[in-house]
């Protein structure tokens, strides 16, 4: 498999190391994102390079990078005063395995602080695509439901009755879709304003002679909703439509002098 093809090279180790070009670090970071098995790969090389570093540091040395270095510095001082030449090979080995424990363990320490970037990275990634899903689903409903409509007001069995603008807002206007057999309407109120705070549209069932309005209900979520379609149920023998402009909660007669739309069936 190509994944392995990788892990087998050695770039990995280099990637740790840091001897890479900026580009080749591009590389690799990418394969991390596409394939979790090389992401783990990385994680096993730096905790078996942790291990390496403490086997390579003496043991009685402190976890902190700092008194590692002071460590080596009062040994090279004291080694000066007493010039002990037979023994200044060994020094040199102890100095080497110092240095080769610090330069490891520096290079653990930038390897790790690379890993929790790109882990960093890695969950960004994840909470924008868990986002992007989420909005998707939300589209694919939205589309559903614009579909289920559609296909509603283009049935045989609808009646269309437009509501024209009045007086209070000539420009308004509104349209319903009347299903008899189902008893209900589908209300598109795109034509008519937001209402303002504290007052709620009101849907009206009218018959004129003689003039008798049956409330259908308030349109309480007016400004969430995109479509600006509503199901309503209407059981009535309706020969007219009204929208009025009424208190929140609505009114037990309609406010003639707020009446936005109406019309006829």
């Amino acid at each position: 498999m190509a994944t392995n093809k990788h892990i087998e090279s050695g770039i990995l180790e280099l990637y740790i190391a840091g001897a890479l070009s900026d580009k080749e670090n591009e590389q690799v970071y990418s394969l991390m994102v596409e394939h979790p098995e090389i992401l783990e790969e990385v994680k096993e090389i730096e905790k078996s390079i942790s291990i390496l570093t403490s086997h390579v540091a003496p043991k009685n040395a402190k976890n902190s990078f700092k008194d590692v270095l002071i460590k080596m510095l009062q040994e090279k001082e004291d080694s000066a005063k007493t010039i002990p030449l037979r023994t200044s090979k060994n020094n040199w080995v102890t100095y080497t395995g110092w240095a080769a424990a610090l330069v490891v363990g520096s290079t653990l320490i930038l390897s790790l602080n690379k890993s929790a970037n790109l882990q960093g990275q890695i969950d960004t990634i994840n909470e924008a695509k868990e986002q992007y899903e989420i909005k998707l689903d939300e589209t694919n409903a939205d589309l559903a439901e614009n579909k289920k409509l559609l296909a509603v007001i283009r049935s045989k069995d609808i009646v269309t009755v437009p509501l024209q603008g009045q007086k209070v807002y000539p420009e308004a206007y509104a349209k319903v879709y009347w299903n008899k057999n189902s008893k209900n309407i589908y209300l598109d109120v795109q034509g008519l304003p937001d209402p303002p705070e504290g007052k709620v549209y009101q849907v009206w069932s009218l018959k004129l002679d003689p003039l008798s309005p049956t409330s259908l209900g308030t349109i309480d979520n007016f400004a969430a909703s995109d479509s600006k379609i509503f199901t309503i149920n209407n059981p009535n023998d309706s020969q007219a439509f009204g929208i009025t402009l009424e208190p929140a909660g609505g009114s037990e007669t309609p406010t003639l002098e707020q009446l936005y739309t109406l019309g006829a069936v």
